[in-house]
């Protein structure tokens, strides 16, 4: 619990340290919205689960102030205790994220694990995404591979998907995230189920792509998602995704599988009006892709 009732005794220590805690985590602020500004970034300790759920309740904003990410996860790093031989792929901690807002999450600068995770950085065990809402994240503007303003993942145990549900990713133009890559969503070889959801107003603002062109810092694709490695889905179900922007490839989508095994599937949802300055697939607008085969597209609109 973070809190004792009152908005005072929400403070950012407070919240951090219910975070190294572990367990269910919710928050007795009083009966109004309150935004938490963090003087340091949540930390998992990864023998404090196996669940670890952190639920705002609709009422709690976590800020970054611009200055720091906002909730680390990492079960390769030393410092928040190993607890397996083989921490890139392990089945804990598993932590739920629900009902919260994140806003002003910054990792410029932020080289662990290469960067990116503006607002949410997870390598190892599971992640889970609900209800949420993230507001004006930044992470690098450039680099090849860097990217999730908002949320960037790693190494997912048994290679089984993240779930983001019912979850809002900008939603205007003063409210989007901002990164190199993949304003919205990031990631190395992890697949994604994406339901309910809505992506707005992200940016990928990187230039020279990935490999990074000769002379140029490498970046720009992928406006609300980027997607690279070799064996991983997307599968996108109920969700728009409109007005996002890429510098270079893929104003919606940047899915790249390099050995081809991949796969994008896309239902009920809805692109448009994703432009990038690069590159795109044909016949597909907003998305650059390389996959097994074509996108699956079911009762789904994709226009310019």
């Amino acid at each position: 619990m973070v809190g004792t009732g009152t908005p005072a005794s929400c403070t950012s220590a407070a919240f951090v340290a219910a975070v190294a805690k572990g367990g269910v985590i919710t928050f007795s602020c009083g009966p109004d919205p309150l935004t938490i500004e963090l003087d340091e970034t949540a930390k998992i300790v990864n023998d404090t689960g196996p669940s670890i759920v952190i639920d705002g309740g609709g009422k709690i904003t976590l800020s970054g102030r611009g200055q720091r990410r906002i909730l680390y996860q990492n079960t390769c790093d030393e410092a928040q205790k190993y607890t397996t031989s083989h921490c890139q792929d392990q089945d804990h901690p598993r932590l739920s994220i629900q009902n919260l807002t994140f806003v002003d999450g910054s990792s410029k600068g932020d080289t662990t694990e290469g960067g990116g995770g503006g607002a949410v950085f997870v390598r190892g065990g599971r992640v889970k995404i609900i209800g949420s809402r993230f507001f004006h994240n930044v992470c690098d503007d450039v680099g090849p591979d860097v990217g999730g303003a908002a949320v960037r993942v790693l190494s997912q145990s048994e290679n089984k998907p993240v779930y983001v549900v019912q979850s809002t990713f900008g939603g205007s133009e003063a409210l989007g995230n901002v990164c190199s890559n993949g304003g919205g969503l990031s990631s190395i070889g992890v697949s994604y189920t994406v339901i309910n959801s809505l992506f707005s107003h992200n940016r990928a603002i990187g230039r020279g792509a990935n490999p990074a062109r000769e002379g140029t810092p490498g970046g720009g694709s992928g406006g609300a998602i980027y997607n690279d490695g070799n064996t991983f889905t997307l599968t996108l179900d109920g969700t728009l995704i409109e007005d996002n922007h890429a510098k270079e490839g893929g104003g919606a989508i940047f899915f790249v599988s390099n050995d081809k095994t991949g796969s994008l599937v896309i239902r009920n949802s809805v692109l448009r009006r994703n432009p990038n300055e690069g590159f795109s697939t044909p016949g597909y607008p907003g998305i650059f892709v390389i996959a097994k085969e074509d996108p699956t597209v079911e009762g789904s609109t994709l226009v310019p």
